[in-house]
C-alpha cells in the first residue's frame, strides 16, 4: 500500500501514526541540542524550552489535539521513570563527597522545601489567585509526576500543575548559572543541590551540562525534595490557605 499523493492526505496519514509524533519529539530535541551547542550552552539556550516552542508551534499550525500528540510521544513520558532511577549512578560515583556534605544537605532540604511552598502560596495569595490555582502552584518545585499526584490529591488541577512545573524548571535552569556566579558561589555541590531542589529534572539536566558533581547533587535534591514535599505539603497547605 503506497503513501497518499495529496499533501493534505499525506499529513493526515502521518499525523495519525504514533511513530510520527515520537520521531517529531526526538528530532525537535536533537535540533534544540544543536542550537544549544552552537550557543556554547548559554543558560538562555535551553533545549527543553526550544523543543516545547517548536512542538507547540507544530501542534498549533496543524491544529493537532494534544491527545493525538501524546498518544505517539508517551514512550518518552514512560522513560522519565527509568531516567530518574538512573540518577542513582552519578550519586554512587560521588558517594564519598555526599557523605562529607550530609549535615549541610540535611539542613538545606527541609529549608528549601518549605521556602519553595510558602513563597509560592504567599505570593499567589498576595495577587488574589483562586485557591484551586494556588493548590496547583504549591508543588511546582517537585518533579512533575509527583507534583501532579499531589495536586490532584489536594484539589488542584494536575494539568495546570504540569505546566507550572515545566515553567519553574526552565526558569531555574536559565537563571541558575548567572545567579550563582553573581552570588559568587563556586561550590558545585551547593549549586547543583540548589537547582535540583527548586527546578527538579530540567534544572538537574542543566547541572549535568555544567559539571558532573553539580549534576549528582541536583539529582539527590530532586529525589529528596519529592519525598519531603509529599510529606510537608498535605499538612502545611491547609494552614497557608
Amino acid at each position: 500500500m503506497g503513501l497518499p499523493a495529496d499533501p493534505a492526505e499525506l499529513w493526515a496519514y502521518l499525523s495519525a501514526s504514533p511513530l510520527f509524533w515520537l520521531s517529531a519529539t526526538l528530532v525537535a530535541f536533537l535540533a534544540s541540542q544543536r542550537l544549544a551547542q552552537a550557543a556554547r550552552h548559554h543558560p538562555a539556550a535551553n533545549p527543553v524550552l526550544f523543543s516545547i516552542v517548536a512542538l507547540g508551534l507544530v501542534l498549533a499550525v496543524t491544529r493537532t489535539p494534544y491527545a493525538t500528540y501524546f498518544a505517539g510521544a508517551q514512550f518518552v513520558h514512560f522513560l522519565l521513570g527509568p531516567a530518574t532511577v538512573a540518577l542513582a549512578v552519578p550519586l554512587y560515583r560521588h558517594r564519598r563527597l555526599v557523605r562529607v556534605h550530609v549535615l549541610p544537605l540535611a539542613v538545606a532540604l527541609p529549608t528549601g522545601s518549605l521556602v519553595a511552598v510558602v513563597s509560592a502560596v504567599w505570593l499567589a495569595r498576595l495577587f488574589a489567585i483562586p485557591p484551586e490555582a494556588i493548590v496547583s502552584l504549591a508543588p511546582k518545585s517537585v518533579t512533575a509526576a509527583v507534583a501532579m499526584g499531589l495536586s490532584e490529591q489536594l484539589g488542584g488541577d494536575p494539568a495546570l500543575t504540569a505546566v507550572l512545573c515545566i515553567a519553574t524548571g526552565i526558569f531555574g535552569a536559565v537563571i541558575v548559572t548567572p545567579l550563582m556566579n553573581a552570588l559568587r558561589i563556586r561550590n558545585y555541590a551547593a549549586r547543583g543541590f540548589a537547582v535540583g531542589l527548586t527546578s527538579h529534572g530540567i534544572g538537574t539536566a542543566r547541572a549535568f551540562a555544567v559539571d558532573p558533581v553539580a549534576g549528582a547533587f541536583a539529582g539527590i535534591a530532586m529525589a529528596l525534595n519529592a519525598v519531603a514535599t509529599s510529606l510537608i505539603l498535605p499538612v502545611l497547605l491547609p494552614r497557608l490557605l
